[in-house]
Order: structure tokens, then C-alpha cells, then sequence
């Protein structure tokens, strides 16, 4: 532990984002608590199957835009394999080596074994898009569509699936478990108490090892309160100059386990950088703080004073993390305006980055809506304006899902009424989410400029 601190504290130096790191600062290692535990296990600190999952999300991602245009069951099968699959020796496609920023595994199982996304995926039915599809449904959905798609991308339809596929997975599965499960029912007297290990022969609590599943499904470093955004967002990007800071045990290697950073914590980044909000780094200490408060107990369960601050805790990580999603749907939204604005005047080169954009817009807002609270008219007002397909340049737009799972196209009003709809939802982000971050804000003289785009007294997208 000291080694640790020695290390994270000359980062912390390199970087001046903050002073000295107090005992604490880091995520672990913390010690045996549970009593009568027999085993070699020093350490108490579990995560690996959560970021086995991160591994299997950023491979799924890069396998969907393998395509060439036509059917390839291959391609599929192998992008199944990393979606509900569990089989040994799965290769990691992402994220791998880059220049001199090289990753310890290589291989999926030497982080965890037997791990797959869908057993995690968010079992509800998505009503932003057609036929009342579950989480998996779509996601398998999306895979089989993507699988025939010229590089993942349907230029016809308007669809980008890995970003699609990516940012729902970001949601349907990290989000989802961490608040709607391990901060929510585990987190109460009777669900794995913390007098008792998590499984048989775990050399963990219950409440310890389900906290530190959260912490695993956000997806930073465990030093990461050292860590400036701007150094965070630059370790996701695999920058030959973040090295240094990922490589905190400075074996010359990023260990996936500890040391890098994974989609919720990216994107939390990607707004902090901005200088106008801190989710990173609130919901990192709340991560922290919490784990403390369960260490202290010593293998004892936990006073209600203790779950109330717990619950205080998660409810700190679980606003933090929905501002940071609803931050991505604002951004995304802005991007669209501006594609379509290049597009309207007739930048057809726009197109691709629109597409890009749109399926993370979507991806984001089917995000949001599937953590532990019920979004009710926001959610509907969000999916009737995004819709269930982006307006394309000839107007037309998806609309509809038939039963053999063919796309339902109808010809929209017009290019600016739907970038009336992208200035609203950038309002509604704003108004139900009080996004701070406001990266590609469109919003500024909102009401002259849906007069002008012919939107004005248009809410939603039928």
C-alpha cells in the first residue's frame, strides 16, 4: 500500500491536479474484515468481473464495424461470442496495445473467467424503440444488423451500430447493475450482509463485495482521485503521454484490472474537462468514502446508521452518473444540429458524422432511461423527439419495425423541424437534468431559432 501511495503521489506531482493523496484516496487494497475467513487472500478488493465486462463491451463495439455489406454469420457468431458467450480464450479486440501505451492481458479470462454481457443486460422492455423489445433483444437485434452493414453503418436506414450497440450497452449494463442493483437492493439490511461472505469461500463481505462491483462498472483507475480529467480522458484515448499516469505500479504496462479507464468514467471525463462540472471526481470519493464506512465495520453488519450513509453515498453516485449521461445526450444532440445544419446546406459530407452522431444521441437517451428511476413523461418526450430513426437528407425516416424485423420508413416534415427537435432536447436536458457541462450548445436565442427552422410550435416527432 505505501509502494502505491509513493507512486500515485509523484503522479499526483506530474500532474498538479491536486496536492498530497491522503490514506484513503485510493480505491484499495483494503483488508480481510470477514471473520472466520481461512483463506491466503490479503485483500478484499474485487472487481475484475465488472471490467471483464468493459472488455467485452469495447470488443463488441470494434467487431461491429467489421462488416463488408453483405451477410456474414461468422462475423456474427463471433460478436454473439462476446455478447452472451462465456467460451475460454476469447481474444480481446479492444482496447489492445497502441505504440508505446501497452496493455498487460491480452486474453479476456485473465481478468475474469466465464463473464458475458447479456446475463447483465437490462431485462426491461425499451420503449424508444418498436415491438417492446427487452435490453438483450435489441442489443442481438442491433448485432445481427450490424453484422451485414458496410463497416457497421447502414448509410440507407441512417443507423451507426456500433455506437448504437456501445452507448446502450453503457447504460443497459454498467449503469443499470451499479444503481438499479448493487447501490439499490444490495445495499439494504436483509441483501448480503456484511457479517457473511458474499459466496462461499469468497474472502469478502456481502456489502464489500457488492459496493466494489459498482466501483467496477463505473470503470476508473483506482488512483484516479490523482488524476486530472483531461489525463483520464487522454488514458481511455491510449495517448503514448498518459502512460506515465495509468501506470501506476510502473511495471510499463496498463493493467485493465486497476489501472485503465472505461466508458461511464470516459464520458464523466470528457464533460469535467470542461472545467464546469466534477462528476468524476464526486462520484470516485463517494466510491471511496463508502467503501470506508464498509471496512470499518470489521466483518460486523452494518448499523442503520452506517446503510443510511451508504444510501446517501449511492445516491450521490447514481445523480452524478445520470448527469453524466444526460451531459452525452446534450452533446450528441448539438452534434446533430450541426451535421444537419451542413447537411441543409447541401454539405452532403456531413452525412457520416451525422449518422456517427445520431447513434450516439440514441444510444445515450435509451441510456438514461434505464437506471433505477422511472423517467415517465421525460422519457417519452425524449424518445417521440430523438424518434426511432435519424431524418435523413431526403427526408425520409425510419419510423416503424415489421415483424420480420425490416425497417418502416415514412417522409418526414422537413430538416429543420428536426433540428427544432435536437434544440429541445437540448432544453430538456437542461430543464430536467440540470446539465452544466453543455458541450456543443445550441441552445442560445432557442425561440427565434426554431421560428426560423420552422419548428416552433412542433414537440414531438409522430
Amino acid at each position: 500500500m505505501t509502494k502505491l501511495l509513493n507512486i500515485t503521489i509523484a503522479s499526483v506531482a506530474t500532474l498538479g491536479a491536486c496536492t498530497t493523496l491522503a490514506i484513503g484516496d485510493v480505491y484499495g487494497p483494503y483488508p480481510i474484515t470477514l471473520k472466520n475467513y481461512s483463506g491466503s487472500k490479503t485483500n478484499s478488493v474485487a472487481y475484475t468481473g465488472q471490467i471483464a465486462r468493459h472488455v467485452l463491451h469495447d470488443s463488441l463495439k470494434k467487431l461491429a464495424a467489421k462488416g463488408n455489406g453483405n451477410p456474414n454469420e461468422a462475423l456474427k457468431k463471433q460478436m454473439l461470442e462476446f455478447y452472451s458467450g462465456k467460451t475460454p480464450g476469447r481474444k480481446i479486440v479492444a482496447p489492445v496495445s497502441k505504440g508505446t501505451f501497452q496493455i498487460k492481458q491480452e486474453i479476456v479470462d485473465e481478468i475474469s473467467k466465464k463473464k458475458n454481457l447479456s446475463g447483465k443486460t437490462y431485462k426491461g422492455a425499451i420503449t424508444g424503440m418498436p415491438n417492446n423489445m427487452s435490453g438483450p433483444e435489441l442489443i442481438k437485434f442491433w448485432i445481427d444488423k450490424a453484422s451485414s452493414a458496410n463497416r457497421g453503418v447502414d448509410k440507407a436506414n441512417g443507423y451507426h451500430y456500433p455506437q448504437l450497440i456501445s452507448k446502450f450497452i453503457m447504460g443497459a449494463v454498467s449503469y443499470n447493475q451499479a444503481v438499479d442493483n448493487y447501490l439499490d437492493e444490495k445495499m439494504t439490511a436483509k441483501k448480503k450482509p456484511n457479517n457473511k461472505p458474499y459466496k462461499k469461500g469468497a474472502p469478502y463481505t456481502g456489502k464489500e463485495h457488492s459496493w466494489d462491483e459498482a466501483f467496477g462498472y463505473y470503470g476508473t483507475p483506482a488512483h484516479s482521485l490523482s488524476l486530472d480529467p483531461k489525463v483520464i480522458y487522454a488514458i481511455a484515448k491510449r495517448k503514448a503521454s498518459a502512460l506515465k499516469h495509468a501506470d501506476v505500479n510502473g511495471d510499463g504496462k496498463v493493467d485493465l484490472k486497476r489501472e485503465m479507464v472505461f466508458g461511464p468514467a470516459y464520458y464523466a471525463a470528457a464533460a469535467d474537462k470542461t472545467g464546469r462540472t466534477n462528476y468524476g471526481r464526486t462520484i470516485t470519493k463517494a466510491f471511496i468514502d463508502g467503501r470506508k464506512i464498509i471496512t470499518s465495520a470489521n466483518g460486523k453488519k452494518l448499523s442503520q446508521e452506517q446503510l443510511g450513509k451508504l444510501r446517501k453515498l449511492a445516491s450521490i453516485i447514481e445523480d452524478n452518473w445520470e448527469k453524466t449521461l444526460a451531459e452525452a445526450v446534450f452533446k450528441y444532440a448539438g452534434s446533430c444540429f450541426k451535421d444537419l445544419k451542413a447537411i441543409q446546406q447541401g454539405k452532403l459530407s456531413a452525412q457520416g458524422k451525422y449518422l456517427k452522431h445520431w447513434g450516439e444521441l440514441k444510444g445515450f437517451s435509451l441510456s438514461l432511461q434505464v437506471g433505477r428511476k422511472n423517467l415517465g413523461a421525460t422519457a417519452s418526450k425524449l424518445n417521440r423527439l430523438i424518434g426511432v430513426g435519424p431524418v435523413m437528407a431526403n427526408l425520409s425516416q425510419v419510423t416503424d419495425i415489421d415483424s420480420s424485423g425490416n425497417y418502416v420508413k415514412s417522409q418526414a416534415s422537413s430538416i429543420g423541424e428536426y433540428m427544432g427537435h435536437m434544440l429541445k432536447v437540448q432544453k430538456l436536458m437542461l430543464d430536467k437534468f440540470g446539465v452544466k457541462a453543455r458541450i456543443n450548445d445550441q441552445t442560445a436565442d432557442m425561440s427565434n431559432m426554431l421560428k426560423k427552422l420552422g419548428g416552433g410550435s412542433s414537440v414531438e416527432n409522430d
